[in-house]
């Protein structure tokens, strides 16, 4: 069975499924969900608790050996299996099933690990475990999300945060919800806030108090000039930059996808569907809206050019260019995001 991070509870109070596997990337939204499931069976009278951490050499007989160590006076337990991989090696892929198929009533088994990709969802062995257990999907709060989240959040600790004031909190923690909680701390405490307190909090507030803990990633960069959103991709870029980013990373990464848009273009340019075209691309579901809308706005000639501009910026980061590396970046970031004018003569200036 697999549920959303937002479906936990309600699953907790009518499923009793002897595993529940927890299984994403955010750090804090994963040990909030494993906290809840601990409260859960500790209530329900499983007081003991095992950990067991799954690293390379990890040794699968401590785990099963559980299977043997029940008697008429044990302790009802919850044993912990954390993971530090997102695969299973065989032993234990048998492990896991093996333990299924014997389920002890008096041991409940709560797995934590990174986010489960679909080749492990579809494989055999798992699929032959769905009614035995409930995996939650644990997924990142996106930028779109972010200030709902922080407005709960924030009520919750007792501050009314105004609209200027999530803007700006959302652009300083985004994508380090374990940075966001510590602000959020930081601020009920300034503010002299609790439960049932009413503090507020303006943009200027948080300009004054809270530090900038965004987490830029590439994945954010070439999500925004897709989207021809020009100012978050160029805020992101310098993000990449003051943290120390490698700039050939960067452009690899661009590369990659203009290369792709190039491909997608070329198809519609023979006939075919945008949607084929994408599909033949593959292009991820989830990211087809925002490539459709990068694809609007890209001719075939526009993709080739900027490909050539990349060709520049990989000169200039070797030494075989005067341009600079930066600076061209965000011209191609521009381009991407819709911005089209005579780099050329720019750069001449």
């Amino acid at each position: 069975m697999k549920i959303r991070g937002d479906q936990l509870s309600s699953t907790l109070t009518r499923q009793s499924a002897p595993l529940y596997w927890l299984a994403g990337d955010e750090i804090l939204l994963l040990r909030e969900a494993a906290d809840e499931v601990r409260r859960h069976w500790r209530e329900a009278g499983f007081a003991e608790r095992e950990v067991f951490h799954v690293e390379q050499g990890f040794d699968w007989n401590d785990f099963l050996y559980q299977l043997d160590a029940t008697s008429l006076f044990a302790e009802r337990k919850l044993i912990e299996l954390r993971l530090y991989g997102a695969k299973l090696d065989a032993r234990g892929r048998e492990a896991i099933t093996a333990w299924l198929d014997k389920a002890p009533e008096d041991y409940r088994v709560l797995i934590t690990g990174p986010r489960i990709d679909s080749s492990v969802l579809s494989a055999k062995w798992f699929r032959n475990l769905d009614d035995k257990l409930v995996l939650v999907q644990i997924w990142p709060i996106d930028r779109a999300r972010l200030p709902a989240w922080l407005r709960q959040r924030l009520g919750a600790a007792g501050i009314q945060a105004d609209d200027d004031a999530l803007q700006v909190l959302t652009d300083r923690v985004e994508g380090n919800l374990l940075a966001a909680e510590q602000e959020i701390e930081k601020l009920a405490l300034l503010a002299g806030a609790g439960p049932g307190a009413n503090a507020r909090l303006t943009g200027k507030d948080v300009l004054r108090l809270v530090s900038d803990s965004s987490r830029y990633d590439l994945g954010k960069l070439t999500d925004a000039a897709l989207r021809g959103d020009a100012e978050r991709a160029q805020r992101v870029l310098g993000g990449l930059r003051a943290e120390g980013v490698f700039p050939l990373l960067i452009l690899a990464v661009l590369g990659r996808e203009l290369r792709q848009l190039l491909q997608i273009l070329e198809q519609i340019d023979q006939g075919r569907e945008i949607g084929q075209a994408m599909s033949a691309a593959r292009v991820w579901q989830s990211r087809k809206p925002i490539v459709s809308q990068a694809l609007k706005r890209l001719s075939t000639d526009k993709a080739q050019q900027m490909l050539e501009h990349c060709k520049l910026i990989d000169h200039s980061v070797k030494g075989l260019h005067r341009a600079n590396p930066w600076d061209e970046l965000s011209l191609l970031v521009l381009q991407l995001s819709g911005r089209f004018c005579d780099y050329a003569s720019l750069r001449a200036e």
